[in-house]
């Protein structure tokens, strides 16, 4: 199993990678800033995509469309976003600007 990076860490590594592509980010809820959950939230041209930061089988981080395959509007990624957040304090929500539901950084999405 590879070494976990600092939330807090990862979070400033994948804001400047968006402003790199031009997909602008920001932080919508900070979390633990060692060991936090991550949640990103895609604006897309027509509604959101959440992603859900999961482990693989092998353990290796991956990336869930924990909103469905398609776009939902934001009172539904709102809804989901809350329901995590109330299940873990110390989890991270980032948005970015994506209008192919693409997220700015390297991720294997299962």
């Amino acid at each position: 199993m590879a070494a976990r990076v600092k939330a807090k860490l990862w979070v400033q590594m994948a804001l400047r990678m968006g402003d790199v592509d031009g997909r602008p980010g920001a932080v919508l809820r900070s979390g633990d800033p060692d060991a936090g959950g991550i949640l990103v939230v895609l604006r897309g041209r027509e509604g959101l995509c959440v992603l859900s930061q999961v482990r693989a089988g092998e353990g290796d981080v991956a990336w869930m469309r924990a909103t469905g395959p398609g776009q939902v509007a934001q009172d539904t990624a709102d809804a989901y976003v809350a329901r995590q957040v109330g299940r873990d304090p110390d989890l991270w929500v980032l948005e970015f600007e994506a209008p192919d539901l693409l997220p700015p950084f390297e991720a294997r999405i299962i």
